[in-house]
């Protein structure tokens, strides 16, 4: 595409730009009116449109929509034939090629080598020439009805285990809870039928205790139910034969010969631990199993307990089989008395305070125990009317000839008069409700504690979740004891079916040879240069490398607590330092304390009604101060305001202490925002980075952020933000769009609205760096993606790419760059050591052998300095390089890339596209959250009975703020 003459020419020049005519239909070349804004299809003249048209309809270009019909079946001798037009004989189907993560090209050699260790234990297997058979699993009740409710399944197959064994050829079982059942060898038959009798399991206790009559509350059933408590039930369980898995797929996986039959051998083996976790009491959280442990459990407020186990799972690679084991935590509700769990959740300061609508839907499917009976139940809701005014109807045996059967009490009196149960403070409190809607069963609240091992799947607060960090770190040698602590206590090699299978686990953590590379050079201000150490570097007595000027500025003030006159003089003087030329600001606007109690749309609407009433003009930037750090229900309006309806850059603060580290930081944000630049690698200055340098080079960061758990209907939010000026490395920009809830890959980086515009995240993306560098398009594309798990590294190659390669092509039919897709996992459970010292790894730190994948090419990078707790490093797959990097090349680099990130002094641990993704997801989720904070809502997308919902769109960003580093 000519884009330098249609920009330099303008829109007097309509005949340059060409259409093209194909059996593929019309197509406008290059997309041009999209970029500049004047070929649209309303300047497009009449005439042009009825040509356009006239072309499609008479040559029937859709190929085989306008091709002749086939010639009936019987053809007379004296006819002869209509051959269809060449141009109307629709094209073969083409089979595509299907992309697959690209082999490793060789290991990595630059750096010091230092000695580690991992947290993967080896693993042998001696019993490979056996097979694992695959057996479904079907459990129902003895009147034909399906199993329903999580959990009882596994005692009806160790049931089944237990009285069946001789029938079951002496077999031990791997139970994945739900339809799943694996042996070691084959079952006597291909079918097997067993009926078993299991005592009444807790979990389905929660058909009430209710008299006969339907009526209210515990009563003689309750008395018959203590003296008979083993109420039996019986099931039938069907075990039919489904596949046969051989166990050498897990050697040829070692050989990195993946297949379908590798991932299933490898599936059965974690569920042999599950299983193994399970019959220990054990939580179960996919792999990841939590102990019936108080020393495991961290209170972080609000009835919520973090509680640590630990993950563990096989993983094939390139030094053999290995089981990785590691530290992992979940939360879960403060097991023990009901009341304590409320008055903590909603921190109160008694039960008489409680907000009971609040504490329905808190407790709901909850399981409780209670007292003095000692039998479990489901929560199911609450009564209407306090424990002493609640009546049901009790039936009464005693009653003589001529009295009524039933009479009319109240819960209080049933259990205090009836049952000698003394109640100190349930009698005006609500009652727990176990029975069913219609046969109601209720307990007073004082009887019934919290069954522990529940899970919290609610969102944490920011308080809650900084709680949980700092209760659950671990200083590296802390974390080795307590991992080689959990691999004897598991004891696996007594595992039955692992022994069958003829596995057994290393004691001892996997060596490693790790290499540390060294910190990239920085050039700062005045052409100086910086090395960082141990990962950190500083700005004191240093200038920016590209300060900027902020003349026409304002602070805004939601917040009355702060010292402003102070805070300015001191930013002023603080950029001064830093080469930032900051004017006084034209004024201080004070929010009116009458408005503090408006909503917060309605606050930032008055403060904007206050900011143009006295401003002469649009400022360049405002600071905005707000009353609480994190999750202020102003932050979402104000971005809105400013970013979608003004285009203004601003930056919040909620300053609680000030000094001039705190100053300095926020002068880096400011700065980036307004195109200025804090610091640059030395080698994208001169420039010299190798590969990138030699040809245009774009590189993305992709991520997709979801909605908190408990809200599945808030649309997801895909971000994708692009290096722009290249050959710079530093400068970005982002492209926002909402999406279905929970979809993970990207749908809108390519979105044809019609035959000559493409409305998706590339094309933008695109034509910002061919306009910011030179007029070049980019030659090489360099992806990060975050975000995604193994599983769906296939579709990240062959949907997401595909999108990004038609972009490309509707943009220049002949325009072919080369691809590098590379993804960055966080969410790993591999950590490495270095004994017997107590420090981290240091920054920089790459491993690309014994632990990593047989096959494929990836590797791990500590970038960072872990300064607390054990570092996490991130985990890079290569799944595609047409660019031909070197080994050495591409890891510098990704680990110079996580020295460009603008907010901070500090390598950070993933690579800064990736980190300024997730920032503008989060931040332009902001402008989502204000408009409906229900959780219950199914307005934001997704499927109801009426069908699917539409997504609601993101505002487009002014253009003078959409191609800055807003989210900074």
């Amino acid at each position: 595409m000519n884009l330098d003459r249609a920009i330099r020419e303008g829109p007097t020049r309509f005949d340059e730009v060409s259409f093209r005519v194909s059996s593929r239909g019309f197509s406008v070349f290059s997309g041009l009116k999209n970029f500049i804004g004047w070929v649209s299809q309303k300047r497009v003249s009449c005439a042009l449109r009825i040509w356009i048209h006239g072309v499609n309809e008479a040559d029937g270009v859709n190929g085989a929509e306008h091709a002749l019909p086939p010639p009936p079946p019987v053809i007379p001798p004296d006819v002869v034939p209509l051959r269809p037009e060449a141009d109307n004989i629709p094209e073969p189907v083409k089979k595509k090629n299907v992309r697959v993560p690209i082999a490793r090209r060789g290991l990595g050699t630059k750096g010091t080598k230092i000695p580690l260790v991992t947290n993967h234990f080896k693993v042998n297997v001696t019993n490979i020439d056996g097979y694992f058979f695959h057996y479904s699993v079907s459990v129902s009740y003895e009147d034909g009805r399906p199993l329903d409710g999580k959990g009882a399944g596994r005692r009806i197959i160790d049931r089944v285990h237990e009285t069946y064994h001789s029938e079951l050829g002496g077999k031990d079982f791997a139970y994945d809870g739900e339809k799943s059942l694996f042996t070691v060898g084959s079952l006597p038959r291909n079918k097997l039928e067993f009926a078993v009798v299991l005592e009444d399991m807790p979990s389905n206790r929660n058909n009430g205790n209710a008299s006969p009559d339907g009526h209210g509350s515990p009563n003689e059933s309750d008395r018959k139910r203590l003296r008979r408590p083993n109420r039996s039930k019986t099931f039938n369980v069907e075990i039919s034969y489904a596949a046969k898995i051989p166990m050498k797929a897990i050697g040829d996986a070692l050989r990195g010969q993946e297949s379908e039959n590798s991932q299933e051998a490898l599936r059965v083996l974690d569920i042999i631990l599950r299983q193994h976790a399970s019959k220990q009491g054990c939580l179960l959280v996919r792999q990841s199993f939590f102990h019936n442990d108080p020393k495991n459990f961290a209170d972080v407020g609000g009835g919520v307990l973090g509680c640590r186990g630990f993950h563990s799972s096989f993983r094939t690679t390139q030094g053999g089989l290995s089981l990785n084991i590691d530290v992992s935590t979940t939360m879960i509700i403060q097991p023990g008395p009901v009341v304590d769990f409320l008055i903590a959740n909603q921190n109160v300061r008694d039960p008489f305070s409680l907000d009971w609508m609040k504490a329905k839907r808190t407790l709901k499917n909850l399981r409780v125990k209670t007292s003095p009976s000692n039998l479990e139940y489901k929560i199911t809701g609450l009564s209407e009317k306090p424990c002493r005014e609640q009546t049901f109807t009790l039936r009464n045996k005693h009653a003589k000839d001529g009295e009524d059967g039933e009479i009319e009490v109240t819960v209080y009196d049933y259990f205090v008069n009836h049952r000698n149960i003394q109640l100190r403070y349930s009698a005006d409190l609500p009652c727990i409700n176990v029975g069913k809607p219609k046969r109601p069963t209720y307990i007073p609240l004082e009887l019934c504690s919290l069954v522990s091992l529940q899970r919290y799947t609610k969102a944490l607060s920011t308080l809650q979740r900084a709680s949980l960090v700092e209760k659950s770190r671990q200083k590296p040698q802390e974390r080795m004891s307590v991992l080689s602590n959990a691999l004897k206590i598991n004891n696996y090699d007594a595992e039955p079916m692992l022994r069958s299978c003829g596995v057994s686990i290393s004691s001892g953590f996997t060596q490693v040879e790790g290499r540390v590379l060294p910190a990239p050079r920085l050039k700062v201000g005045n052409g100086d240069d910086f090395f960082p150490r141990n990962g950190r570097w500083n700005f004191n007595n240093k200038k920016l490398v590209k300060p900027t000027k902020i003349e026409k500025w304002a602070v805004v003030n939601f917040s009355a607590r702060c010292d402003l006159k102070g805070l300015v003089r001191d930013l002023i003087k603080c950029g001064e330092m830093k080469g930032i030329s900051i004017e006084p600001p034209f004024d201080v606007f004070e929010e009116n304390p009458q408005s503090r109690r408006a909503p917060p749309m309605v606050r930032v609407e008055r403060m904007f009604e206050d900011i143009q009433s006295k401003l002469p003009g649009q400022p360049q930037f405002l600071l905005c101060l707000l009353p609480e750090r994190k999750n202020c229900a102003l932050y979402g309006p104000w971005k809105r305001k400013n970013l979608a309806e003004y285009g203004i850059v601003t930056q919040c603060i909620a300053p609680t202490r000030v000094n001039d580290q705190y100053l300095t930081n926020v002068l880096l944000k400011i700065n980036a925002k307004l195109g200025g630049l804090n610091s640059l690698l030395a080698v994208e200055y001169s420039p010299s980075i190798p590969v990138v340098s030699k040809a245009p080079t774009i590189i993305l960061g992709m991520d997709v952020s979801h909605g908190s758990p408990g809200q599945s209907d808030v649309p997801s939010i895909a971000a994708v933000v692009s290096s722009r000026q290249w050959p710079l490395i530093s400068r970005y920009r982002a492209s926002v769009r909402t999406q279905s809830p929970k979809v993970e890959m990207i749908d809108s980086l390519y979105k044809r609205i019609s035959e000559s515009e493409d409305d998706g995240i590339m094309r933008e993306l695109l034509l910002d760096f061919y306009t910011s560098s030179g007029k070049q398009k980019p030659d090489q594309i360099i992806i990060f993606r975050d975000g995604v798990s193994e599983s769906q590294f296939n579709q990240v190659l062959n949907i997401e790419l595909d999108q990004i390669i038609e972009a490309c092509k509707f943009l220049d039919e002949n325009w072919n760059p080369k691809f590098v897709v590379i993804i960055a996992q966080k969410n790993h459970h591999t950590k490495f050591f270095q004994p017997p010292s107590p420090d981290n790894v240091p920054p920089g730190t790459i491993i690309d052998n014994k632990v990593c994948h047989p096959r494929n090419n990836d590797f791990y990078l500590c970038a960072q300095a872990g300064m607390i707790g054990t570092t996490r490093p991130t985990h890079y797959h290569v799944l595609l390089d047409e660019v031909g990097f070197s080994a050495d090349d591409l890891q510098e680099l990704v680990h110079s890339l996580s020295y460009v990130y603008q907010r901070s002094t500090t390598a950070i641990s993933v690579v800064a596209p990736v980190c300024y993704a997730h920032l503008a997801a989060t931040q332009m989720g902001q402008f989502m959250k204000f408009e409906d904070a229900s959780e219950t809502s199914s307005s934001h997308g997704g499927v109801t009975s009426a069908g699917a919902v539409p997504v609601p769109q993101l505002p487009r960003l002014k253009e003078n703020v959409s191609s800055s580093m807003f989210f900074c």
